[in-house]
């Protein structure tokens, strides 16, 4: 019996249908473990399911028992969905074990029998769409006090067959109908006490042919499914509808499904408009057989509103007259007719109390309330998703609605090509929509004047007109998704308070928009392809001082898109120095360092004398360096002392009380001619005899060291041995300046050392002789050993 149904449960949009299946869920999925185990194949519960497990789903099985050992040891279970599996029989007592279960859905099974048990904590228990004889309901059910949610399922009914429920207050109650059967001439009775929701599913398939009275109290939602009528059985549905909408409580009604004539629609019309009811939904309609004009007088009415949503018409030849003229003669306040076939509505014959209409997803043309007059009251017009092409028809459509304020168009071909300034529109209108259009900037000419939302996203504007100074009423602009380069000023909306224009192609947004438009109080504007160069940091500088609540989307959505280094780099981490982007302030700065760079080697060299310096740092970094080059076993064989000293006798007083005690407290052997030639050999073997003893040759330069015939050939000698041995041994001090002139053309040996060499100069200033003495000490190698000639 059960293989003909179909899953028919939806979720509908209004607050009263908002069941506890949902609301179970949420309540627990942040705090519990959830197992998925649907359409898995399985034939029981599976035995590794975690113990702490809170939330199992295991429907879309073959499970066809449920014994006790294969759910008590999930004692913290909350939820189970046991739906669309094979059981036949339910003992509630399997669930003793699990004393925290709220949630139970056993539906779309093949249940015929259940043995009953108190389950304390249950709130929702679903056992529709079963195969059960009459209602599953056991007088345990009486102790589910805290119980929101039951779903039935039954072939036939009892008058008293919810007694046991009678003292609770459910907020949803489902009953399948779907394999319900009595005959026509029998009529049975239910009474169903508390509920505020009750949800009717009638078989699918079968023409409406269910005779019973159902009265209920407190109810506020009906819900009714599957609704299957011809011109035949047409009294029939009113007839049941009849107790259903008497009560003084009920506030909504849901027609879910319904496949009927066009005749017995306007009967249902007829009959429901003097009920209490004032929401009246039908979802999925679909008319048949033929459509005729239907006499109707609509009387005096608590309906607010009527919302058609999805018509399918099976009806191809038919008066459009005799089809509109039963929904524009309404009155009601809000009637909604979405996604259907119809191309037209009629207008009024008389002035209409509509306040608000919506045709969504119609095909509708701009020859829609063209020269309509009478609806004067209409405040809420919707058209979106329909065949509007003329923006200028849309605007002389509304001059006669004259308390029109809120017009939506969006989803439509509207263009604004050649627009300008023509437009018609009623001044009322505060809010407009022409998102999701072809519009070009030429739209801003054509606009209402007293507009303050306006919604442009989704467009071709390219631009938007500096010289447009009728719309100071704007306050939100939304122009994302459009082709725009730059930020609005707000020198053309001066009460401008929201700006969205993310998703453009602005790459250097002004700087100065935030001081222009002092009232904004939030900016979208992100995923646009920004350019990272130096005309963007008073930009990122302005927006990121701006708090959050006006920058909504600051930083997450304001990445670099250029120059290719900085792609994805989000521009509050985009950082340039201001001298790369200010080319003055480039310029004076490297002006300024080098007069002061200047200034500064002006002054070492002038009063610190850093030439000299720098000289002498020189010669003692070359000295070192020869000295380590130089190995230790070549510099120690023979030698005696460290150096020899050559100078003229007029310069001694120097030598004796500058030089060697500077030297010789480093313990360094110094050999004099005074002290150190050997008596009685001549005085050219002495001075070549010290030379090749010595590890370094001083000769101390001067105008006095010139005019000594012995000092020259000591140099002479010296020099000789220097490429003899080819190492470095000269020490050139010069203690007065020698000018070139001075020097005889006979000692050409000392021009050229003095020309080619580097030399020390002796330092007047006190201040400068600890350098020249480093120098000095670096040309010795202090751990020379030295041998003793006994032969001297």
């Amino acid at each position: 019996m059960t293989q003909d149904k179909e899953p028919i449960i939806r979720t509908f949009r209004f607050a009263c249908i908002v069941t506890l299946l949902v609301g179970t869920i949420i309540q627990f999925s942040d705090e519990s473990e959830f197992v998925d185990m649907s359409k898995k194949g399985l034939t029981r519960v599976p035995r590794e399911l975690p113990p702490r497990t809170k939330i199992l789903d295991i429907s879309q099985n073959c499970i066809s028992e449920l014994p006790i050992s294969d759910i008590s040891f999930l004692s913290e279970l909350k939820v189970l969905r046991l739906s669309y599996n094979r059981l036949q029989l339910l003992d509630l007592s399997v669930f003793k074990f699990n004393q925290n279960l709220e949630y139970l859905d056993v539906s779309h099974n093949q249940l015929q029998k259940m043995a009953c048990s108190p389950i304390a904590g249950l709130k929702h228990l679903d056992l529709s769409f079963n195969d059960f004889d009459v209602l599953p309901i056991c007088a345990e059910f009486g102790n589910f006090t805290q119980l929101n949610f039951l779903g039935l399922s039954a072939m036939r009914f009892r008058h008293l067959d919810l007694l046991p429920v009678a003292h609770l207050h459910l907020n949803y109650i489902l009953l399948d109908l779907g394999g319900y059967y009595v005959k026509q001439s029998e009529i049975e009775t239910l009474q169903i006490l508390n509920t505020k929701t009750l949800h009717l599913v009638f078989h699918p398939n079968s023409l409406f042919s269910v005779h019973m009275n159902i009265s209920v109290n407190t109810l506020g939602c009906l819900l009714l499914s599957n609704i299957k009528l011809n011109d035949k059985n047409c009294k029939a549905f009113t007839t049941f509808l009849l107790g259903l909408t008497s009560g003084p409580t009920l506030l909504n009604l849901t027609l879910n499904h319904v496949e009927t004539t066009w005749k017995c629609l306007v009967r249902i019309f007829q009959f429901l408009w003097p009920k209490p009811v004032e929401y009246l939904n039908i979802y999925n309609l679909t008319i048949v057989e033929n459509i005729s004009e239907e006499k109707i007088v609509y009387s005096e009415t608590t309906l607010k509103a009527l919302k058609i949503e999805h018509v399918t018409n099976r009806v191809f030849l038919f008066s459009q007259t005799a089809l509109y003229k039963v929904f524009s003669e309404m009155n009601i306040g809000m009637l909604t007719i979405s996604d259907t076939p119809f191309i037209h509505m009629l207008c009024p014959g008389a002035p209409s109390i509509f306040r608000f209409l919506n045709f969504t997803r119609n095909v509708f043309t701009d020859s829609i309330f063209q020269t309509c007059s009478t609806l004067v009251n209409l405040e809420t017009l919707i058209l979106q998703k329909n065949g509007l092409k003329n923006l200028f028809k849309v605007s002389l459509m509304t001059k006669s609605m004259t308390s029109l304020e809120i017009l939506d168009v969006s989803w439509n071909s509207l263009e604004s090509h050649g627009l300008e300034g023509n437009c018609s529109w009623v001044e009322s209108i505060v809010a407009l929509n022409l998102s999701s259009n072809t519009l070009t900037a030429s739209v801003f000419r054509c606009l209402p004047p007293k507009v303050r939302i306006l919604d442009l996203h989704n467009n071709r504007i390219a631009t938007i007109p500096r010289d447009v100074t009728h719309l100071e009423a704007l306050q939100e602009l939304n122009v994302a998704f459009n082709s725009l380069s730059d930020l609005p000023g707000c020198g053309t909306f001066s009460h401008l308070s929201v700006l969205i224009i993310d998703h453009n192609s602005i790459s250097h947004p002004s700087a100065d928009f935030f001081q222009s438009c002092l009232k904004i109080r939030s900016v979208k504007a992100g995923h646009n392809p920004f350019r990272c160069t130096c005309e963007l940091r008073g930009f990122i500088q302005n927006i990121g001082h701006m708090p959050g609540e006006v920058v909504w989307d600051w930083p997450d959505s304001y990445r670099c898109d250029y120059p290719e280094s900085y792609k994805g780099t989000p521009l509050k981490d985009f950082h340039m120095s201001p001298l790369i982007c200010n080319p003055t302030l480039l310029i004076v700065t490297i002006g300024a360092t080098v007069l002061v760079l200047a200034a500064t080697v002006t002054f070492l060299c002038r009063y610190l004398d850093l030439p000299w310096y720098l000289r002498m740092v020189c010669q003692w970094t070359q000295t070192r360096r020869r000295a380590r080059n130089i190995p230790i076993e070549e510099l120690q064989r023979n030698l005696q002392f460290h150096a020899f000293v050559s100078y003229s006798g007029h310069d001694s007083f120097w030598v004796k009380n500058e030089l060697l005690p500077n030297l010789e407290k480093e313990n360094l052997q110094i050999c004099l001619h005074e002290r150190n030639f050997v008596p009685g050999k001549s005085i050219v073997e002495n001075i070549i005899n010290c030379i090749e003893k010595s590890y370094k040759s001083i000769f101390v330069l001067s105008p006095n060291f010139i005019q000594s015939e012995w000092c020259h050939y000591e140099l002479y000698f010296a020099h000789h041995n220097l490429f003899h041995e080819g190492s470095d041994n000269l020490i050139l001090i010069l203690l007065e300046p020698i000018p070139q002139n001075s020097i005889p053309s006979r000692y050409h040996k000392l021009k050229a050392l003095i020309t080619q060499r580097t030399y020390l100069e002796w330092p007047t200033e006190k201040s400068k002789r600890g350098l020249f003495w480093a120098n000095i000490r670096a040309a010795f190698n202090t751990k020379l050993a030295l041998v003793t000639d006994n032969d001297d």
